[in-house]
């Protein structure tokens, strides 16, 4: 037997809780087939149906607690009661909260770890302008990263002629900086940034990707 058919150890089918609808008061208000979760209804001729009772959670009666007109009704709750006496279910429950509790601190604890990873600058873009004719900017960024666990990626220099760079003509330059590791670049930006500003050129912008 599948465990979803099985209320804390006891076979679902041996559980008689599900609604009955008193058909000549139901006014076809819709609300009890919205509200269960659980497929129990479906509405026919404009009257609520529970055409799937035994799919009714156990002890749950809110479609009958939100019935407008009182036409949904349960068995007495001391049959539960009666159930869980005979059965002796608290060995059982105690394990399934024992699962229950594993299971959300794992999630709690997957939750934490993605947040923190969410939290981790591993990835920023740089634009910069200036004059880049005369100077090795290239070099100083391979002796940047040299060493270490960082790089710079996707670098596109736009310079309006080739004589014009030479000539001192701004030019515009993009590029990203990585972790080759994938860990967090924030110790690492400041170096960028003074490698930028020793080299006299002009942050456009500076995007966390």
């Amino acid at each position: 037997m599948a465990k979803d058919e099985l209320w804390h150890g006891i076979p679902r089918k041996d559980i008689p809780w599900f609604p009955t609808v008193d058909t000549d008061t139901c006014i076809g208000c819709s609300l009890c087939y919205t509200t269960c979760g659980r497929g129990v209804y479906e509405m026919q001729d404009n009257k609520a149906v529970p055409v799937n009772a035994m799919s009714c959670m156990v002890g749950c009666s809110t479609c009958g607690t939100v019935c407008p007109v009182q036409a949904i009704a349960f068995p007495d709750r001391d049959l539960i009661w009666k159930l869980e006496r005979e059965h002796k279910i608290f060995k059982v429950v105690r394990q399934e909260a024992k699962e229950k509790m594993v299971k959300q601190d794992a999630l709690k604890a997957r939750a934490t770890a993605e947040d923190a990873v969410a939290k981790l600058t591993t990835r920023v873009r740089f634009e910069i302008a200036g004059e880049f004719g005369e100077k090795r900017f290239l070099v100083q960024m391979e002796d940047a990263v040299k060493e270490r666990p960082y790089d710079f990626v996707n670098l596109r220099l736009e310079v309006p002629t080739v004589q014009g760079m030479s000539q001192k003509t701004p030019s515009f330059m993009s590029f990203e900086v990585t972790s080759t590791e994938q860990e967090d670049i924030q110790n690492f930006l400041p170096d960028v940034l003074d490698l930028i500003r020793r080299n006299g050129f002009t942050l456009v912008s500076e995007n966390k990707m």
